[in-house]
């Protein structure tokens, strides 16, 4: 395991059968005399993004899935009297088992564990409003957003829930990023209004302080560096809220993030649990009198797995921390839309009128990489993104002449990619082409990049030249957006420098959805052609990369 995964998980190592904490009135060195502690554990998760059953995450397969976090849950349950369990948003748009059925599935599992409250995503808006809208009245817990409303004025859903447990209360309110405007499809949210999360919560908190003892914001805002930016601009500016459990950003912790107000000194942590169900969150809140005194937090793994490599090349699979069973009666809710996901693999998608081959995808431009390229440039046009770029290495498979099946999309992008977009500066831009032009032949960072982009590579000099954007020299002092998979957006394959973007939106739509509707947009009937996007100083190269695979 990497170190950065040993240290996320290192406080997940205690066996689940452990996690058992008093729930009856204690002592703590925080506390005022003897008025009664109260013990709330708090569950969550967000960006499960349409990942209902158990999946591969590479490298490893049967991950995640709702039925393994069922038995988590159930056993938290029995050992503590005061649970809530909360998601942050964003439960559509993912795998197929999902896709299809608009999120049903993954309704139904939360309706199974007893989820209390949701927020409202963007990725809730990535169908219709109707469709929401029918997604919750499915749900038996609340959809929760404070800051959406129509032209007219109306709340769109509940702006927060009041919990009462055993003496003491908790109030819950969502809130969805404002960014929604933005990125979402401007015909799904025609007559919303997405208002300014701060100031709406500056509005709201004030007055669930007088009806609680806890006040939790589900805000589905995001983690980032900068304090002005996401949950951390909202626990500065609205100081009273006690937990934020968060979401959007995908952000991996291994400890909460404490906020201080320096006036009152009262402490705000903010917490996330990475995204697809691939961890449970667990926040263990200590409350006396209206204030939490002291709080433990773990990040529970959900069947995630460490690979061994065996000296006779064998691979075995070990699991991070305990092997989760799955609750059965789940799995069995969950049988009719995997069976229909199964026959529904061979259906066919388009046509291909000849072989789209992948050999020389991590050598040169190749016919199979400019398609894929640019269906992440086409997908993302609303956004005006300026070029996309794909890694040689995330394409696996020949596109066969003749019908495009489901699975042959399977088969060539096998890795659970989403497409992201990127704003970087023009120093970034500048340092990710000279290291397009210093990867060696054969490494799986080679690029793969979208039409209007055209560069010369130079591998004696390490640099990229000749570098023209949409008929214009590049431009060192301008910042440009650039679509690529969610594991180069991650400093994949080298590509650290997409690490210091500006700003990143994942879209949280697999590159395989994204590849199929781009073939269906073309008109279903596609053939392999290169214009020379990628060329080299060395002519003889460059006249090999031309060649269209045999």
């Amino acid at each position: 395991m990497n170190a950065k995964l040993k240290r996320f998980f290192q406080t997940s190592a205690v066996v689940l059968a452990g996690l058992l904490l008093a729930c009856s009135p204690i002592k703590h060195p925080d506390s005022k005399g003897d008025a009664q502690i109260h013990h709330l554990v708090v569950l969550h998760t967000n960006d499960t993004h349409g990942h209902p059953v158990k999946f591969f995450k590479d490298p490893a397969p049967d991950v995640g899935g709702l039925a393994a976090r069922a038995t988590i849950v159930k056993r938290i349950r029995g050992q503590s009297k005061n649970v809530l369990v909360l998601d942050a948003g964003d439960i559509n748009t993912g795998r197929p088992e999902s896709n299809l059925f608009k999120a049903r599935p993954d309704i139904e599992g939360f309706n199974y564990i007893g989820y209390d409250a949701m927020a409202i995503g963007n990725h809730e808006f990535d169908n219709p409003v109707d469709v929401l809208q029918e997604q919750m009245k499915l749900a038996d817990f609340p959809f929760l957003s404070a800051n959406v409303r129509t032209k007219q004025g109306e709340l769109l859903t509940l702006p927060y829930i009041i919990k009462e447990f055993d003496g003491f209360k908790v109030a819950i309110f969502g809130l969805t990023t404002k960014e929604t405007e933005f990125v979402a499809h401007q015909d799904n949210i025609k007559g919303l209004v997405f208002q300014d999360e701060v100031e709406v919560a500056k509005q709201l908190v004030p007055e669930l302080r007088k009806q609680a003892d806890v006040v939790i914001a589900l805000a589905h805002m995001g983690i980032y560096n900068s304090p002005e930016l996401g949950s951390k601009r909202l626990a500065s500016e609205v100081s009273s809220i006690d937990l934020i459990v968060d979401g959007h950003s995908h952000t991996k912790i291994d400890a909460p993030i404490v906020m201080t107000d320096p006036e009152s000194g009262h402490k705000t942590l903010i917490v996330q649990a990475w995204k697809w169900g691939l961890v449970l969150g667990r926040v263990d809140l200590f409350i006396q009198e209206k204030r939490v005194i002291e709080y433990k937090f773990e990040a529970i793994p959900v069947n995630l797995k460490e690979v061994e490599k065996k000296p006779d090349g064998a691979i075995e699979y070990h699991v991070i921390g305990e092997e989760i069973p799955e609750d059965p009666e789940l799995v069995r809710l969950m049988k009719p839309y995997v069976d229909r996901v199964n026959s529904l693999l061979s259906k066919v998608v388009g046509q291909a009128e000849e072989t789209f081959f992948y050999r020389g995808v991590r050598k040169r431009e190749i016919a199979l990489g400019d398609l894929v390229a640019d269906s992440m440039l086409w997908y993302t046009k609303y956004m005006e993104v300026d070029f996309a770029l794909q890694n040689g290495g995330g394409i696996r498979a020949d596109l066969p002449k003749g019908p495009i099946t489901q699975r042959s999309m399977h088969e060539i992008l096998p890795f659970d990619n989403s497409v992201v977009v990127l704003t970087l500066d023009g120093a970034t831009v500048r340092a990710l082409f000279d290291y397009m032009a210093s990867i060696s032949s054969g490494q799986g960072g080679f690029p793969q990049v979208s039409a209007g982009l055209s560069i010369t590579l130079n591998p004696l000099t390490k640099k990229c030249e000749n570098i023209m954007i949409n008929g214009e020299p590049f431009n060192p002092g301008r910042t440009y957006k650039v679509a690529t998979n969610s594991y180069l957006a991650a400093g994949g394959d080298g590509y650290r420098m997409l690490l210091n973007a500006l700003h990143r939106y994942d879209s949280s739509v697999s590159l395989r959805d994204v590849l199929i509707k781009y073939i269906e947009h073309l008109g279903g009937t596609i053939k392999p052609h290169i214009s020379g996007r990628i060329n080299f100083t060395d002519q003889r190269t460059h006249s090999k990369s031309m060649q269209k695979a045999a």
